[in-house]
């Protein structure tokens, strides 16, 4: 478990279409061809950094919980990083799986 993960291992991150076909949002980051999970210690920071995220119009979103193995286990089939993110969307550790 990472040390900044609360002791319960639950983790909050954006999914894509909840209510058909649930998907965790990934972001791109160009300037290094990195794909990441945006993810965050509290469900505030989340809904704070919400708009920041890069997002396709007419999708719904909400912020949901997740246990951070599972999202490691996601995230590493899927050829993902994760991103420990604050509010302000300022990077606070990357977690390759």
């Amino acid at each position: 478990m990472h040390e900044r993960i609360n002791k319960n291992g639950w983790i909050w991150v954006v999914i894509q279409d909840p209510e058909k076909g649930a998907q965790i949002v990934g972001q791109h980051y160009a300037d290094d061809n990195i794909s990441f999970i945006p993810a965050f210690v509290e469900k505030d920071e989340a809904l704070m950094c919400y708009n920041s995220l890069t997002l396709e119009d007419g999708i719904k979103y909400e912020v949901q919980a997740i246990h951070y193995e599972d999202l490691i286990s996601h995230a590493a089939q899927n050829s993902f990083q994760i991103f420990l993110l604050d509010g302000k969307g300022k990077l606070l550790d990357q977690i390759t799986p």
